[in-house]
């Protein structure tokens, strides 16, 4: 008698437990960012969101200067798409990590080629002039806006802190948490990337 009332019970949980892990439709699906761009890349060559058609695009706005967000997140970023190409090399290579700057004074091809290959060899750096990177921005739904400068000429610039997954097409799909382990941050982009 007592195994008849908890079969049911667990088939109850178990269906519960289903539902919670059902991806259902990508959590940015509808919203109105991303599009067409055309930017340069850390080798000096012209870089298009059509260059990635195809490929799931791991999106992440910073600058190089950054003196400690930045750093923090693409190493974070990276080291979970590290951990996705180790337990998943199929899902890992359908994925294409880029870093656009809010900072394109500064933010040379060689200044954009040095910061993005302390994180992987993989990620794609763009940079481009302040009207193109003003516009990408727009488009991509991202904040920034440069402070004062110091005496040293120096000054930070204030972003968005957000790493976005596109789709093929470069459609919103999910923001991807940059602040977790790197098994959870690669599960989120496989969850996506599938």
């Amino acid at each position: 008698m007592m195994n008849a009332r908890i079969s049911p019970l667990i088939a109850g949980f178990a269906l519960l437990l289903s539902a919670c892990n059902a991806s259902g439709p990508p959590p940015l699906a509808g919203a109105k960012m991303g599009g067409a761009f055309e930017l340069v890349n850390q080798d000096g060559k012209a870089a298009r969101d059509t260059d990635f058609a195809g490929k799931y695009r791991l999106v992440y706005f910073g600058y190089a200067f950054c003196p400690d967000v930045c750093p923090v997140d693409l190493q974070a970023l990276m080291q979970g798409y590290r951990a996705l190409e180790k337990s998943d090399p199929d899902v890992a290579a359908k994925v294409q990590p880029i870093f656009i700057t809010v900072d394109p004074a500064r933010d040379t091809p060689p200044a954009i080629k040095q910061f993005v290959g302390a994180f992987h060899p993989k990620l794609v750096g763009l940079t481009g002039t302040p009207e193109q990177i003003a516009a990408v921005a727009k488009k991509y739904g991202v904040y920034f806006q440069a402070g004062e400068k110091r005496a040293d000429g120096s000054y930070l610039v204030d972003h968005s802190r957000t790493a976005v997954l596109y789709g093929k097409a470069g459609e919103p799909i999910a923001l991807i948490p940059h602040d977790g382990k790197p098994d959870a941050i690669a599960a989120e982009i496989k969850r996506w990337a599938d």
